[in-house]
């Protein structure tokens, strides 16, 4: 069966300048977060060590975060990239909250950003069943 889209009326202007932005800032700082997983900075690979999982989770998270980055700047993925990045931070704030002794506020501002977006942005996801546009 194909997917139909939610929504047959196009975002307004001013939704579509605000979403625009939302997404340009998001893809920086995951782009700047996911990059220094990459490369291994210090206080990444400390955070990776104090969680437990061992390295290779730091190379994986990195790589989930600049995918996402990237997939935020391509018109009609945004929402979701948004949703992507947002599970993710759903797993920060819970380490944030169960392993890792620093606050898992900036992941929490970060999952809500998401969140919005993936809302902002909803006509870009495929409808189902129930849903109303």
């Amino acid at each position: 069966m194909p997917h139909t889209f939610a929504s047959p009326v196009p975002p307004s202007r001013g939704r579509s300048l605000f979403a625009w932005s939302l997404q340009i800032l998001l893809a920086l700082v995951f782009l700047a977060a996911g990059g220094a997983k990459l490369a291994g900075a210090p206080m990444m690979v400390q955070v990776y060590d104090l969680i437990g999982l061992g390295q290779w989770f730091r190379i994986v998270t990195g790589l989930v975060e600049v995918a996402g980055a990237l997939a935020l700047l391509v018109p009609g993925y945004a929402a979701f990239a948004a949703l992507w990045l947002g599970c993710t931070m759903a797993g920060a704030v819970l380490a944030h909250l169960l392993v890792l002794p620093t606050p898992g506020a900036p992941a929490a501002v970060l999952l809500l950003l998401c969140a919005l977006l993936a809302w902002l942005r909803r006509d870009q996801l495929p409808a189902w069943p129930g849903r109303r546009g």
